[in-house]
Formats: structure tokens, sequence, C-alpha cells
């Protein structure tokens, strides 16, 4: 018998690296409940994933959904000029899911039995043998082992770590998709079998194909796109993140909210600047939603029988597409300790957290270097193999 039968686990947090920790943590013999602070289920806004192999690990060792049905991919990586010319082309395979897609797909293998929606955590406490969350309706939850895997906005890495505070990169990155089957046939043909990247002064965008809602074939892919556009920090920003209902955003603004005169300028300027068929996915986009790319990193992972996990820890920048690989990699690390700890969770915490904090420092080390020469120094030279995807570095 496990000797984690029976035990109790808290995780905060249902998106997908909170899922793959609750999955874990259950296979492992915990009695695992999920708090999730939105009220109605998830809604990935059709966000692209790139499936590194942290990433897709829970479907291909212990799912019987076969992860194949839940991506796309692609066989180059791509550069196009000002014409739509290819001035540099790689092949490297990269498969792809959406988040929607992958999130369904967790929640699938989990169940909602103990998945609860609406209640946001605002304080936790411990002694030695349990740990105790409070959450704003007043329900408390005590089990002996809690994560907050809540994201890059955490209560908990405000917890265990006051001091840790996001930092704001100088620039936003514009998102949205595409019916793939409702672009011109020259742009699903340049576009449709590689990551593109259309780079220019201060800027970047990448593209690629993802599953759309109703599956992964050629009527149902989305062209799914980041654009990373500087705004600078202050007035600008702040007006900038209004939506318009008057709220203010802080890490995003969904689709549909951003005011319209943003809107307008992004699509005129992706006519302007872009390679032509990237600046067709942009203009034709209904909805663009904005990401405030910033970064933050808790100075400890855990504390007694608290964890933190994925951008709860650490929040990295987008361009080596790892922020969920690293969330499932933190979990699966995290099963690891628990297992050759033999019951004693507080010491299996304390094995988990050096490498993992190892491995979020060096990520947002490198991404931060990524952006920076990407939008303020202009030397993200088309092909330079350090540029590349990967949680562990380029490639890998």
């Amino acid at each position: 018998m496990s000797p984690y039968t029976h035990a109790r686990a808290a995780v905060i947090g249902g998106s997908i690296g909170g899922l793959t920790t609750a999955l874990l943590l259950r296979d492992l013999g915990f009695e695992v409940d999920v708090f999730e602070r939105t009220p109605t289920p998830l809604d990935g806004r059709g966000g692209g994933i790139v499936l590194q192999p942290d990433t897709v690990r829970w479907f291909a060792e212990r799912s019987d959904q076969n992860p194949a049905t839940l991506s796309t991919s692609t066989e180059y990586v791509q550069y196009l000029g000002p014409g739509n010319e290819i001035v540099h082309r790689d092949r490297r395979r990269w498969t792809y899911t959406s988040w929607g897609t992958f999130y369904r797909a967790l929640l699938a293998d989990f169940g909602t039995d103990h998945y609860h929606l609406g209640e946001f955590a605002c304080g936790v406490s411990q002694d030695a043998d349990s740990a105790t969350v409070r959450f704003v309706s007043g329900r408390q939850a005590q089990a002996e082992l809690v994560v907050f895997a809540d994201g890059i906005t955490s209560i908990g890495r405000l917890l265990l770590d006051p001091s840790s505070e996001m930092e704001y990169s100088g620039y936003v990155g514009w998102r949205g998709t595409v019916p793939e089957h409702q672009l011109p046939a020259e742009v699903r043909s340049l576009l449709g079998n590689a990551i593109s990247y259309s780079v220019v002064p201060h800027s970047h965008i990448t593209l690629y194909p993802i599953p759309g809602e109703t599956g992964t074939g050629p009527r149902d892919r989305l062209m799914n796109y980041v654009w990373y556009r500087n705004v600078p920090a202050g007035c600008e920003l702040a007006e900038m993140l209004i939506d318009k209902r008057g709220f203010t955003g802080t890490v995003s603004l969904h689709p549909g909210q951003v005011q319209d005169r943003y809107v307008d300028e992004m699509r005129t300027t992706a006519a302007q600047l872009l390679a032509p068929a990237a600046a067709e996915v942009v203009t034709a986009t209904e909805q663009p939603y904005i990401q405030v790319v910033s970064d933050v990193r808790s100075a400890k992972m855990a504390e007694g029988r608290i964890a933190l996990l994925g951008d709860a820890a650490s929040a990295a920048r987008p361009h080596a597409a790892a922020g969920t690989a690293k969330a499932a990699a933190d979990a699966w690390a995290l099963a690891d300790a628990l297992t050759d700890s033999d019951g004693d969770i507080a010491a299996a915490l304390r094995k988990w957290e050096p490498a993992q904090l190892e491995l979020g420092s060096r990520l947002l080390e490198r991404v931060k270097e990524m952006g920076e020469r990407s939008q303020f120094h202009n030397t993200w030279t088309p092909g330079d193999p350090s540029l590349r995807f990967g949680l562990y570095g380029p490639g890998r």
C-alpha cells in the first residue's frame, strides 16, 4: 500500500499545471481536491501550446487518451522576409495543441467530482501534521499537502515570498487565432507546415497551426500567433489595459474587451510592418487580445507542507514556449520526490525544491535574453539556434 493512501492533497489552481499535478498525486494514493478561482469552466481563448515532452508526458504514459488526437504538427521552422520570401528555413518538427483542447482532456481524466469552481484561496496556515487553506467564500480545506498552481498572480507566492514582484518586460503580446480554412490558399500553403516568424525592428511575430474546438482536421485547425510589441510602462500601458467595461487588466485583456482604437492601430501597423502572410492572419482576427509580458520568480518553492508550482513559482516570457512544460516538469519531479520519501511530505518538498528553483531560474534568464534581443537590441537573427524553443535549453 502507498504511504499516501488516504492522505489528502489540495491543489490550488485548476489549469493545466494544477490538473497534471492532481492526476499524479492521485496516482500516488492521495485523495485530491482541486480548487479553481474562476466560477465557470476555464476558457483558454483559443491560445496555442507547443507540446514539449514534459507537457504531453501524462498522455504518453498514463492516460487512455491518444495524444495524437489532441495535436497538430509542422515540419519546419521558417523566417519570412518583407515579400513573404523564406529567408531561412530549418527542418524541425514540433507538435501543438490549443489550451482548451488540452485542458478539457486533462479534466476528462481527473473528473469533476473533486474539481471545485469559484473558490478563491486567500490564506494558508500549517502545523506539523497538515495545512489549512482558507477561501474567500468562507470554506476551508485541510490537507497533508497543499500545492499552489495558481498562475502568475499566485496568492501562494505572495504568502511564501512576499518580496517577489512581477516586473513588466516593456512589451505586450497581441494574440489571436483565425480559422485556417478562411485564409487565402497561398497563405495556408506558406504557413501551414511551419512555425513562422516575421522579424521587424523592435518586434517579432510567431505563428503556427493548432487544433480548433472541434478537432484537428483541415477545416478545424486555427492559425495561432503571438505578436510582441513594445509599450512603455506608465500612462501609455495603463490606458491600453483599461477594457471596454472600464475595468483595468493586470496580466491580460480578453477577446472582445480591447478598446477598438488599439485594435484598429494594431491591424494598420501589421499591414505596414509584417510579412504579408503574417499580416493577413493578424488583420483577419475578429477579436485579438492582449497578454502583458512580465517576469516573476519566487525565492522559494516549498515551506513545510506547502509547494509552489509552474507560473506560481516563476513565470517566464513565452519565447521558449516552455510555460506549460515547466509546470508539468515541476509536477513530475514532485511526484518522484514524494515516491522516494516514503511518506515524509516535508522531506520530499525539501528534496524537490532546489532543482526546480534552478530550472526556473535558467529558463527565466534565457527568455529574458531572447526578448531583449528581439524588442530592444535588434539582434534576433534568423536561424540562430539559441533562439529555439525548449524548456531545458534551445531545442531541448
